[in-house]
């Protein structure tokens, strides 16, 4: 099994919201490999990984990191691969990683979700892989279809909560 797409993250601290990408990715049975790679302590690293990751057959990568938050941006420099960029809580309540993965030059361009959003990365990478693959388009439909039952189901159970005023 070849991995379609690779979650890299700055640290081990940061596993516990990068594993929500790796959760979602298993549950929807797509191949997936997991590393740390710092661009700041190991660069040579990173760039070895960027500029072979499409030969590799990766066909998205997810990026965490906190602080200055640089690796997906570095990442995203060095090859034509989508980049989703997490930004980690770390410091600043993680606004720092954020803007710092949010504000590419023109023509480096990072996908990024919310501060700690692991789980929506991993979503997007999956919705990216189900335009050209049937099998994880329909993993992923269901899953679509099962976030509308548990809202039906939300809006059944709010009929028998009451309040003088509540009119539904």
């Amino acid at each position: 099994m070849k991995p379609l797409v690779s979650i890299i993250m700055g640290s081990i601290s940061d596993l516990s919201i990068m594993e929500k990408a790796a959760k979602f990715l298993d549950s929807m049975e797509v191949p997936f490999e997991m590393n740390a790679l710092s661009a700041h302590r190991t660069p040579a690293e990173v760039e070895q990984f960027a500029r072979n990751a499409e030969s590799r057959g990766i066909k998205v990568i997810i990026a965490g990191a906190g602080m200055a938050a640089a690796l997906p941006g570095v990442i995203a420099a060095m090859t034509p691969v989508p980049v989703i960029g997490v930004p980690i809580s770390a410091s600043l309540d993680g606004r720092d990683a954020l803007l710092s993965i949010v504000q590419m030059p023109p023509g480096i361009a990072v996908a990024t979700v919310g501060i700690d959003g692991g789980l929506n990365a991993g979503i997007l990478a999956t919705q990216i892989l189900s335009l050209s693959d049937p099998d994880v388009n329909a993993r992923f439909s269901s899953y679509r279809e099962q976030l509308v039952d548990k809202i039906v189901k939300v809006n059944a159970e709010l009929k028998n909560v009451k309040y003088r005023f509540k009119t539904n």
